[in-house]
């Protein structure tokens, strides 16, 4: 005989089998015992909680000649027969492979026979938010109004995808996660009774993996038994490819110290050892999750699924680390996550850890923001730059107008200097990191920075000559409104690092091969901004 896997067998034959549903098991029970069963049901949920099964064993039971508390019997011929899948009225339909209007045709013309040998002939239709439109709308009319001796069944995992049509003619099950706890007493029984032996953390790290599904634990679990008898953390770490505990512990303390290096020298050791990278990435995830919950959780009990002694070597890393950081770190890893599924797993790992190790090198609002908050509380010291002597201003008539200079607070002594001024010179040079500029404009001052979109900024000695293709830019500026040139200039200062005065870009004009400088000195007597 071929071997059967754990989930199959142990698969739940009666209501009062099923794990950690309790809340859908009891009401389908009274239901079924009652005699008040309806027409049209709807089970959704993620995987492995039990949808299948429940429908399964409603089918079963609602055909079952001798019914116990709302349970199967399993022992009539009705039972046995649907046991041994030669019942011929309970028809299952996959709608991933059967989704067109075609094959919700066909079903219609069915329903209108009446069963074979048992009482109803019941319809469960798996994954049926893959059906398309227009076979939802042929099921429609037979949903709302079947005949009396067909009952349909309908589960799936993405119910967002169901039309509210069908969705008001069914009596809706929500399946919750199954709770780690229970998980572990399943895997624990079933070890029993299969000869195994599995530790209890284990089990916690096989409930952790298997994210609330009980059908991933019973996987996970026949895959571990296939290597080893006696199962404990090393041996569900090494069957699933985890990085494990000290791993992430060990990659969390090299992000902490913004240690580049040591992270990517681990990560390159976790790939030779054949540690999935998108593993890696949700187990680094969850890691950085189960520190936001200490670090969030006061109370004795917290909700996270692991064992006595990680938990403490989670309390001790989560003291050296600030709740802004690691929310930060989670944001960038689900980030990542989406390239994950098309690019280089390992090269979006690399640069993703690189960006948390370096937050200077990621252009986010969040990052600017960090950078921002450490050199406020003075984390990163700003070496004051040597003052030059300015040049002495020969031809007033060629320069505009002194621009007003923004005051700006008094720095600490010994670590921030007075916002320098830039050099003087001749030459006009792009702003490379304007786009960063931008970004600090769409938080403080979102207005003009719609304005300034597509734009571009040129320096030219004393001035950010700013080249805007739109053309209200001009006009809101010399509105009179200070509010958006001291934005300008705050965000130019935080980026560059020196206070410039503002002045609009004409590449005609700078670009004349006759007297440049006069030209641009012209112009922008022209434009001043005041």
């Amino acid at each position: 005989m071929a071997y059967q896997a754990l989930y199959r067998k142990y698969r739940p034959q009666t209501f009062s089998e099923v794990v950690g549903q309790e809340h859908i098991t009891e009401t389908l029970k009274n239901e079924l015992a009652s005699g008040k069963t309806v027409h049209a049901y709807l089970f959704t949920g993620t995987r492995g909680t039990g949808k299948t099964s429940c429908a399964k064993i409603l089918a079963k039971a609602i055909n079952c000649l001798s019914p116990i508390d709302g349970d199967p019997c399993l022992t009539c011929e009705s039972c046995l027969s649907v046991s041994n899948g030669e019942n011929t009225d309970i028809v299952e339909i996959d709608a991933a492979s059967n989704n067109s209007v075609e094959s919700i045709r066909e079903l219609r013309d069915q329903v209108a026979f009446a069963p074979a040998s048992s009482k109803y002939r019941v319809y469960i239709i798996d994954e049926v938010h893959m059906l398309s439109t227009s076979a939802f709308n042929a099921l429609l009319k037979t949903l709302e109004e079947p005949p009396s001796h067909v009952i349909f069944i309908l589960a799936t995992t993405e119910v967002h995808k169901l039309p509210a049509t069908i969705l008001s003619r069914c009596q809706r099950f929500d399946f919750k996660r199954i709770e780690a706890e229970r998980i572990c007493e399943r895997i624990q029984y079933i070890a029993d009774k299969e000869g195994l032996t599995v530790s209890q953390g284990a089990a916690s790290l096989i409930a952790a993996a298997a994210d609330g599904g009980m059908r991933d634990a019973l996987s996970i679990l026949d895959l571990c038994a296939s290597a080893d008898k006696n199962i404990d953390e090393e041996t569900v770490e090494s069957v699933c490819g985890m990085a494990g505990g000290d791993y992430l512990l060990t990659l969390a303390d090299y992000i902490k110290a913004k240690n580049a290096e040591g992270a990517l020298m681990l990560i390159d050791k976790l790939y030779g050892n054949s540690v999935d990278m998108g593993r890696l990435l949700s187990e680094l995830t969850s890691h950085y999750r189960d520190l936001m919950i200490i670090k969030t959780v006061k109370g004795e009990s917290k909700p996270i699924v692991c064992s006595v002694s990680k938990l403490k070597a989670l309390e001790a890393q989560a003291a050296d680390y600030d709740i802004k950081d690691i929310v930060y770190t989670l944001s960038l890893l689900q980030s990542a996550n989406a390239g994950m599924q098309n690019g280089n797993r390992r090269c979006e790992m690399e640069m993703t850890v690189i960006k948390l190790c370096n937050p200077a090198l990621s252009s986010d609002v969040a990052s600017l923001e960090r950078r921002i908050s450490a050199l406020e509380s003075g984390a990163v010291k700003v070496t004051a730059p040597v003052k030059e002597t300015p040049k002495p201003v020969t031809e007033k008539a060629e320069r505009p107008e002194e621009d007003e200079e923004i005051p700006l607070p008094e720095p600490p002594e010994e670590t921030v200097a007075e916002a320098p001024k830039p050099p003087q010179s001749d030459e006009i040079t792009p702003v490379q990191d304007w786009g960063e500029v931008l970004s600090i404009l769409k938080t403080s001052a979102p207005l003009i920075a719609g304005v300034l979109k597509d734009s571009k900024a040129y320096i030219k000695g004393q001035y950010l000559l700013i080249d805007a293709p739109n053309t209200q830019f001009r006009s809101l500026i010399n509105s009179g409104n200070g509010m958006y040139k001291d934005s300008i200039r705050k965000a130019a200062q935080t980026v560059l690092g020196a206070t410039y005065k503002l002045g609009p870009y004409t590449p005609s004009k700078v670009t004349a091969k006759e007297d440049p400088l006069t030209a641009l000195a012209d112009k922008l007597k022209n434009f001043e901004i005041n």
